[in-house]
């Protein structure tokens, strides 16, 4: 069969797209996810505090890992990434962050980028969302498909955490998806009837009964197959077997990672380096797989003097009852996300608006599962948001199985390091606040032995880890290192192949990147239909004003 739209990837963008493409009977749409379904069954997904029990594990994780980072003491930084019907929104932290309103003013002074403005960009956030905790908010949506619901924030210790902002100088905000996001607030999260909710879940499943979309699983994409300049269908091992599948159009939808592999499999890319590997080039395109940019961050753990952490969760014995209470009741430690609460603030009064996040914890862990042997315990994830870093992904041989080399260049900057220096000191001066006196055990990570600048920075290069939001690696602009025209998603220079996910991003987002890339595949999605976009709607939103 010959397909009219042709989706690689069906991750978050892809199945979004899979499920907008399809609505009209007359699409004939085919989804290619190289990795498994998202079986019902499966814990490890659907649970929400079971999200580390994914990462590192071959039958979810594409299990990436960068290069030695010469800027972080060589060290190879690992990089999960979903490999399963729903991508990484299938094991990830399940937290809803659109960023910040000015990032998006950001992108529209780019050329070509005027149509991305917070005024256009806000009606596409407003219709995937389904906002539980404030439906009448003429900020949020209240009848999307993607179900928000706000952290409980029940812990005492997330009371403490927020008075400590307060005497700390740092405001709190109602909804860092709202008119304000600088300040301190429960986050909203993909989690259902306690079970997460993943864009999968959200939008392909309920559209899969439609005789004109197909979803195969287990179909490696492994390059777009090209007659002169127009993209005509994919090359797919599918369970095994090579097959070339014809489409009218093709969608790229692999993330920041994927999608400019296949370009420059493809031979889209910079032509002396396809050259270089024996690759024919279709079309010069310097800025594929350029331009990569992501979030570091760092756990700044505390002890806790008080026996009301999360911590005694994680005991191997409780496991059983964990789980028969999530599985039967969908209730207890099991329905939570740990993330519920945290807030973006300014390091310095030179910035116009938040570049540091933080996440909050009423427990000590890290993304893999493992924590300290100290007892009860308390954390911060922080990292600064707008590192002027800038990485590459390059493949590595015509191999489609031989992962790409990646460099993400943490703290290659002046600027990434003084950022880096402010965020610690933000983070201490919150976490040693009076309200925080009575749990307040002393610091376990880093210590009280990393103290100055220099201490500080080589405890980053030793302990640093991704928040796993790269992007930006096919930019959208007209620029002569962009990649995706932003008013097609056509790729420059080629016809019938077009791109929807993190790495059409010019500059990444401010927060966690899972909601700006829902939003870019529902604006595609008009884009690649010629349908009239939707109207942009001018409301006004928080700026600091600067003394």
């Amino acid at each position: 069969m010959e397909y009219d739209y042709l989706i690689v990837g069906g991750g978050s963008a892809g199945s979004a797209l899979g499920n907008r493409l399809s609505a009209d009977p007359k699409n004939r749409v085919l989804v290619l996810e190289a990795g498994r379904r998202d079986y019902k069954w499966d814990v490890f997904i659907h649970m929400p505090a079971a999200l580390a029990f994914p990462i590192g594990n071959k039958h979810y994780d594409w299990k990436y890992e960068s290069e030695p980072e010469p800027f972080m003491n060589n060290r190879r930084i690992y990089h999960a990434r979903g490999k399963v019907l729903g991508g990484s929104s299938s094991i990830n932290g399940m937290i809803w962050q659109r960023g910040n309103p000015l990032d998006f003013e950001r992108w529209s002074k780019d050329q070509g980028m005027e149509s991305w403005d917070y005024a256009h960009c806000l009606p596409y956030f407003k219709r995937m969302e389904n906002c539980l905790a404030d439906p009448d908010n003429p900020y949020r949506g209240n009848n999307g498909p993607l179900q928000l619901e706000r952290g409980p924030i029940k812990s005492p210790l997330f009371k403490a955490f927020f008075e400590a902002t307060v005497e700390a100088g740092y405001p709190r905000t109602d909804d860092v998806n709202g008119f304000r996001q600088e300040g301190f607030a429960a986050f909203d999260r993909n989690v259902r009837r306690g079970r997460r909710l993943s864009a999968a879940r959200a939008y392909l499943y309920p559209a899969m009964k439609r005789p004109n979309l197909t979803v195969k699983t287990r179909a490696m994409v492994t390059k777009v197959i090209f007659e002169g300049t127009r993209a005509v269908g994919v090359e797919a091992i599918i369970k095994g077997k090579k097959q070339f599948i014809h489409s009218r159009e093709v969608v790229l939808c692999g993330g920041a990672i994927n999608t400019p592999q296949i370009l420059q499999l493809s031979g889209v890319g910079n032509a002396s380096d396809l050259e270089a590997l024996g690759i024919p080039v279709v079309k010069d395109l310097p800025g594929v797989g350029a331009n990569l940019q992501d979030h570091l961050e760092v756990y700044v753990q505390y002890s806790c003097k008080e026996p009301v952490s999360m911590q005694p969760m994680l005991k191997f014995w409780r496991r059983p009852f964990i789980g028969a209470e999530w599985l039967f009741f969908r209730k207890g430690p099991g329905a939570t996300n740990h993330f519920e609460a945290g807030g973006f603030t300014r390091s310095n009064s030179t910035v116009k608006y938040p570049n540091l996040m933080f996440h909050f914890l009423p427990l000590a862990i890290r993304y893999d599962g493992t924590a300290p042997s100290s007892g009860h315990g308390y954390q911060v994830h922080v990292g600064p948001m707008y590192s002027d870093a800038r990485g590459t992904i390059k493949i590595k041989s015509k191999d489609p199985f031989e992962k790409p080399a990646l460099r993400f260049n943490y703290l290659s900057t002046e600027q990434d390091k003084q950022e880096w220096i402010e965020a610690i000191h933000v983070a201490r001066n919150i976490l040693t606040q009076h309200a925080m006196d009575i749990y307040n055990g002393g610091e376990v990570s880093p210590g009280p032995s990393v103290d100055t600048d220099e201490e500080i920075l080589e405890w980053v290069r030793r302990d640093g880890e991704t928040a796993l939001h790269p992007s930006c690696t096919a930019k959208m602009g007209t620029d002569e290192m962009s990649v995706v025209d932003p008013k097609t998603m056509k790729v420059h220079g080629v016809e019938g192949l077009r791109v929807a996910d993190a790495s059409v991003f010019p500059y990444v987002t401010n927060g966690n990147i899972y909601a700006p890339v829902m939003m870019v595949a529902e604006k595609a999605a008009d884009l690649i239909l010629g349908n009239d976009p939707m109207p942009p709607e001018n409301l006004e939103f928080y700026r600091h004003v600067q003394v």
